[in-house]
């Protein structure tokens, strides 16, 4: 060794040990500073990520996503190498190697920060990163560099590295309030992981840097630039090819905010299931990944909403034409330039917002804003627009398009082909529809209105309208356990009911307003004759009428006391009447409807699930007497754990809550809300043991519930219903409704399998117009369901059962016939109701012995 290099070699040793000693020491005093504060990073093994909530239907289709931050977390499996290789590319490309620092990278970033006192430079590993955003504030001090070091020094000792890069992927921030690589890969694309293109995961791994200001939605220019900088290292680094980085590279960047990928249009659902959920998890429902898997049955739903829409838009055609919403004189010489002006414009109820930019003798052209271009051919799109006059009254059809729309009109269109469409208005009426499960009252499909986006408020569960004459089936009924049969013979004439404190006299009339004569209580309810119904009423006695209305669910302080009760001119919910019918369809049981099939965790346990009450034929259970209230709560729900449970825990709903949830401050007994659902918190009670099958309460017999069914088929073979043969069905029944003045319209019917009911109306109340009637206007909507909701599914209904007798009985009189009488037809009895062959026609439909009155004025 050269001399003089052997005695500069003790002097520069022993500087370079006391350097190392110096920031050894620096390391250690710096380290017991800062370790008291720092968090325990084993906790990352139960983070909570903020996941919002999901509301699915019951074949597992999404209706819904709630919450402020979007989030999907992924397993590492489902992630693709090459976007894991583009933020290793783009992030950290020694990821693998290092022990949480990239030493060379920090030395800069440190060096740059101890001359500005400011942390200019990053110089983070994607560990920092991590340690960073769990734990860390954005402030960029000294201080929180050497905490983020720590923290990340600590992940790296207590993880491995796929469990760091999970993490990290589905934590980090990316834009658009999306968190993680698959939120933001639905966010930005409206795909799936596996879905993305090469260049859209470089512009998915360019936005860590700056995901506010980098993302294609807010500045595509420099999402573009960053783009080509993840591109060119992912080249270098060998994770793609030349031919790979070139096309990527000359894509354009084509991106527009995506909703999360609903599956069906239940936004009414999905309110009623946030609604009944907030009081039980507040702020945390949002966040905390549950799971909600209601009733619905997604082709039914789908179906439901395709025939709301239908029926309201027919009504709505058949009542003219109000002109464009709205107009521009801004020039139309460039149509992209003109579409523009529809940002601010959404669809409604499936319609498209539409700028109406040529008109010409026999056609005319709209453009929407995603710069689609629609013809609109005179004959199929525009030829329906009338107009009509200020009572209502259609005044002469348009000759040609420019009678109907002018250029510069905004209006609304429904596509029917890639290049045509149909000229359409938003309606200005509503309707809802609803189906049940008629063997445990769960919700299939839920429609509150024709565009919740339009109007939060809704109908199904939140109107309370007359039912009109679809609540008659429910008094018929009483009528046959009463001594009445399907061939009892009643008047349909004049009556007057004269005021009881001097009121004017009530002259009621049948909707046609005339005056049909003896009628058999089947053709009455076919027919839908009021006064005949106002008969019977009085017969059964008002008390005996709201009593027996009561075995249907409806409480007795929401009917009228008077004989207008037959009538329905009680308020009522369309839900409330569909529950009601399922009585007649499952075969006398009284089922509580309900929507929330199950809660499930973020981790997937279960911690609600139904339990609902269960209509059962094969039981042979005793009809329940009537019950003195006639609340929901009269047969309270049982709880039925799921697994076992200590405590007490809530149920209602049908549904049970399990797990630990504490409910030591519930009290109170179980009632419905406006919907007739019973909410799960509303019963609190200690836990019992399961039970096999929670039975509903069989509050008519079933021979009863078969006969109805077969007078209402009689509405559609040949009464109000008769639109509905056009479904060729033999095994549908239902009712028609419509109240005074045309105001509402329903249709409620069913079969062995569904019940479901249509309303059609205002939200102001007023008249719907001329021959606007439950058969014309709601049963439309009910046949468009039932005949997708039925199609390729055989004909069901109840078999006859024990207790119902079939008998020859001459129709104009409703005397059983003799073997020679030739004009004879079959009818259906209750056992111990036949009508003798010699009866009169009084003797035939016996009222309450006591009023004489009110037999002599029946017949």
């Amino acid at each position: 060794m050269n001399p003089r290099i052997a005695k500069l070699a003790r002097p520069i040793a022993l500087a370079l040990l006391a350097i190392l000693g110096s920031g050894l020491l620096a390391a250690v005093v710096t380290y017991y500073y800062l370790a008291p504060d720092l968090p325990d990073v084993a906790a990352l093994r139960d983070i909570r990520m903020q996941v919002p909530l999901r509301v699915y239907s019951r074949d597992g289709r999404l209706l819904a996503q709630i919450g402020e931050q979007r989030r999907i977390p992924v397993q590492f499996e489902a992630i693709p190498q090459s976007l894991v290789n583009a933020f290793l590319a783009a992030e950290d490309d020694r990821f693998f190697t290092h022990g949480g620092i990239d030493v060379g990278g920090l030395l800069r970033a440190l060096i740059v920060t101890a001359a500005s006192g400011e942390a200019r430079q990053g110089g983070s590993t994607i560990t920092m990163q991590l340690a960073r955003n769990m734990y860390l504030s954005p402030e960029k001090h000294l201080s929180r560099k050497l905490r983020e070091i720590l923290l990340a020094l600590r992940i790296e000792s207590a993880f491995s590295k796929k469990d760091i890069l999970t993490l990290y992927l589905n934590k980090i921030f990316l834009g658009e309030r999306a968190y993680g690589v698959a939120a933001a890969a639905e966010v930005y694309y409206g795909k799936q992981l596996d879905q993305l293109t090469i260049a859209e995961i470089a512009t998915i791994a360019g936005l860590p840097k700056a995901p506010s200001v980098l993302n294609p939605i807010a500045n595509p220019e420099r999402a573009q630039q960053r783009r080509a900088y993840v591109l060119r290292r992912m080249l270098d680094k060998g994770y793609i090819t030349k031919r790979d980085h070139d096309l990527a590279l000359a894509a354009p960047i084509e991106t527009q905010e995506h909703s999360p990928r609903v599956e069906v249009d239940a936004p009414y659902v999905a309110e009623m299931v946030r609604t009944e959920l907030t009081p039980y998890y507040g702020d945390d429902l949002y966040t905390a990944g549950y799971q909600v898997i209601t009733t619905i049955d997604s082709r039914l739903q789908r179906t439901a909403v395709w025939s709301l829409r239908s029926a309201l838009l027919e009504y709505d055609r058949r009542h003219g034409w109000r002109g464009a919403f709205a107009h521009t004189t801004a020039p139309l010489i460039d149509p992209s330039k003109a579409v523009q002006l529809l940002d601010r414009l959404s669809p409604v109820g499936g319609l498209l917002p539409a700028i109406v930019t040529q008109v010409d003798a026999k056609s005319a052209q709209v453009w929407t804003k995603s710069g689609h271009r629609y013809a609109l051919p005179w004959p199929t799109a525009l030829a329906w627009a009338h107009r009509v006059d200020s009572n209502g009254r259609p005044q002469a059809g348009p000759k040609q398009p420019s009678d109907v729309i002018t250029l510069g009109d905004i209006v609304y269109i429904i596509p029917n082909s890639a290049t045509t469409a149909l000229l359409a208005q938003a309606p200005i009426v509503q309707g809802s529809f609803v189906s049940l499960d008629p063997q445990d009252g769960a919700i299939t499909a839920l429609v509150g209105g024709f565009d919740f986006y339009t109007s939060h408020f809704n109908r199904t569960i939140q109107a309370k309208r007359q039912p009109g004459s679809s609540f008659k089936p429910f008094i018929y009924s009483g009528a046959l356990e009463h001594g009445f049969t399907p061939a009892s013979i009643i008047l349909d004439g004049p009556i007057v009911i004269e005021g009881g404190t001097g009121e004017d006299s009530w002259r009621p009339e049948n909707d046609s307003k005339r005056f049909y004569g003896p009628t058999p209580l089947r053709d009455a309810l076919a027919h839908s004759r009021n006064l005949v119904s106002i008969r019977i009423l009085r017969a059964l006695g008002i008390e005996y009428g709201l009593d027996y209305a009561a075995r249907f669910g409806f409480k007795r302080d929401d009917l009228p006391h008077n004989l207008t009760l037959t009538l329905g001119t009680a308020q009522l919910t369309p839900l409330e009447i569909v529950r009601g019918y399922a009585v007649f369809a499952n075969g006398g049981f009284r089922v509580t409807p309900y929507l929330i099939q199950r809660v499930d965790n973020a981790h997937g346990k279960t911690v609600m699930a139904a339990d609902p009450l269960i209509a059962c034929l094969e039981c042979n259970l005793a009809v329940e007497p009537p019950l003195e209230t006639t609340d929901l709560a009269s047969v309270p729900p049982a709880i039925k754990p799921a697994q076992p449970a200590q405590g007490r825990l809530i149920g209602g709903s049908a549904l049970n809550t399990i797990g630990s949830t504490d409910t030591s401050s519930v009290s109170g007994s179980v009632t419905p809300n406006a919907a007739g659902v019973t909410r799960m918190s509303d019963l609190l009670i200690p836990i019992s043991p399961p039970q096999p099958r929670r039975l509903a309460p069989h509050v008519i017999s079933t021979a009863n519930a078969f006969v109805m069914t077969d007078l209402l088929r009689d509405v559609i073979r040949k009464g109000t219903g008769r639109r509905a043969l056009t479904l060729k069905r033999d095994d549908i029944a239902g009712k028609t409704g419509t109240t005074n003045d045309r105001r509402d319209t329903w249709f409620t019917g069913f079969n062995a399998d569904i019940v479901a009911g249509a309303w059609v109306g205002f939200d102001q109340e007023r008249s719907l117009g001329a021959n606007e009637e439950g058969g014309h206007t709601a049963l439309p909507m009910w046949v468009y369901f039932m005949g997708k909701a039925l199609a390729g599914r055989p004909d069901k209904r109840l078999v006859q059962p024990d207790g119902v007798i079939s008998a020859r009985v001459i129709p104009t009189t409703g005397e059983l016939a003799r073997s020679g009488d030739a004009d004879g037809v079959f009818e259906y009895f209750l056992a111990g109701k036949l009508p003798p062959s010699n009866a009169s026609a009084t003797a035939t439909s016996p009222g309450p012995r006591h009023n004489k009155q009110a037999e002599e004025s029946i017949f």
